[in-house]
């Protein structure tokens, strides 16, 4: 990278974040109906960026929940690669409101970290690849390779647009790599390549026992309570090290090889790093598998939120008729998520006693797990490209999160996925005080620019 372009990125700073804190207002929360006009605002604020920053054939993709949005500059030549970036403009909920310290959509700057909803998740990574083509086409008035963004308002509400649109425009989207910023790494000087992330199934267990609360004291005793129920089989779920129960679940799980373990144990993250960013008291989980090996490699089934009978101020002492749980599964290479709930169905309805009976209902039909290769020419493009800007060569490394389109992208288009992400672990992600750390903003524009000129080879 030239001097000019060195000298132009220090003096955009500024403003690259103004703009940022401008787009960052905007409380895209795909999951709340309210919102729905703040998601087409947020994307017609991406629009006329995208265009004074230098793409062509931006445009809004009306869909039947919120738009998509298109971008490219295709002027470097057939014999040059050809990129698509994929990023996000919704949001997570605020909640809870009082935990923040500032609100969550007047972008707040504290130090080196700027402070928002979206800061990190999408919003601010996204914005990277906006802002490195703007910053090439302001120095050289061209880029390196052939350039594709699609951007979508439903990945933190399950994607189901942006999934139904992508079979059906494979040619429009043609690319040789995706570039996908919504990872992230270390810390600030230490960088990651992402090469795998979990899939996902989920679902909503009800167990039903009488046909109405009854009184406890007239039916306690006789009557098997709905919640004690639930209890029972949750708890029959896990033994007490968290390998799951469930006959069959691990059937296509294929175990790391001694050398991807070696790569693994080179991430620098271990139980320390863990409870301090967690604030738990110990670690948990298979004795068998580090901490890395169980949050990437490993899959889970998690019980995400429970209820039923009486839970207000005050008390009732009632026998519930019912009650609730929400579970979730992250899912490994190979699972498939429609068989993992159908395991976890025919074993709930086999531990369950006639006293009560249980149903098991998917949300949504899931999603696959997402591996590549390491050596990957675009994934070593990448490594490149972190070790040039961060002065710190990455270490690889399996992510537990999931990006519902990523499996989308790899089976429908045919096309490697890089994932270069630069968010932190104490970004507070999908919690109050989201953040991104501003260095890492800079830091991620000037590496997305070298990508692009190292995957032309």
């Amino acid at each position: 990278m030239n001097e000019e372009t060195q000298a132009y990125l220090k003096s955009a700073q500024k403003q690259q974040v103004n703009e940022l804190i401008e787009w960052l207002r905007i409380p895209s929360i795909s999951t709340i109906p309210a919102h729905k006009p703040d998601l087409l605002d947020a994307a017609n604020w991406l629009i006329k960026n995208m265009e004074s920053s230098g793409l062509e054939n931006v445009e809004l993709i009306e869909t039947d929940g919120h738009p998509l949005v298109y971008a490219d500059w295709l002027h470097a030549g057939p014999d040059k690669p050809t990129v698509l970036v994929y990023g996000h403009y919704d949001v997570q909920p605020v909640d809870p409101l009082e935990l923040w310290e500032t609100p969550p959509f007047e972008p707040t700057v504290r130090g080196d970290d700027l402070f928002a909803r979206g800061a990190s998740d999408d919003k601010g990574q996204t914005f990277i690849h906006v802002k490195a083509v703007e910053a090439f086409m302001q120095t050289e008035g061209a880029l390196p390779v052939n350039i594709k963004f699609l951007v979508e308002g439903e990945e933190e509400s399950g994607g189901a647009e942006i999934a139904k649109y992508v079979p059906k425009n494979k040619e429009k989207l043609a690319a040789d790599v995706c570039l996908i910023s919504d990872t992230g790494i270390m810390s600030p000087t230490q960088p990651i390549i992402t090469y795998s992330l979990r899939g996902m199934w989920a679902g909503e267990i009800t167990v039903m026992g009488p046909t109405s609360d009854l009184h406890s004291g007239m039916f306690g005793g006789a009557i098997h309570n709905a919640n004690q129920a639930l209890a029972e089989l949750l708890a029959a779920l896990h033994d007490t090290d968290g390998r799951v129960m469930v006959p069959g679940f691990y059937d296509n799980v294929t175990e790391m090889t001694a050398d991807e373990r070696a790569v693994l144990a080179k991430v620098p993250y271990g139980d320390k790093e863990l409870l301090a960013i967690s604030g738990a008291p110990a670690a948990y989980g298979e004795p068998a598998y580090s901490v890395v090996e169980r949050i990437g490699a490993r899959p889970t089934l998690e019980i995400n939120g429970m209820w039923g009978g009486y839970i207000t101020e005050g008390f009732k002492t009632v026998i519930p008729s019912q009650a609730h749980a929400k579970v979730s599964c992250r899912l490994v290479p190979d699972q498939e998520p429609a068989r993992i709930g159908k395991l976890i169905d025919d074993y709930l309805q086999e531990l369950a006693p006639e006293t009560i009976t249980v149903k098991v209902e998917s949300r949504g039909a899931g999603a696959p797990a997402f591996l590549a290769p390491m050596d990957l020419p675009a994934i070593q493009a990448a490594a490149r490209a972190y070790g040039k800007v961060f002065g710190t060569e990455p270490v690889f490394k399996r992510e537990g999160g999931g990006i519902p389109i990523v499996g989308d992208i790899q089976r429908e288009l045919n096309m490697p996925v890089v994932l270069m992400g630069f968010g932190l672990p104490d970004d507070n992600l999908h919690a109050p005080n989201e953040k991104f750390h501003l260095p890492n903003f800079w830091r991620g524009i000037e590496t997305a620019m070298v990508f692009m000129e190292e995957i032309v080879g």
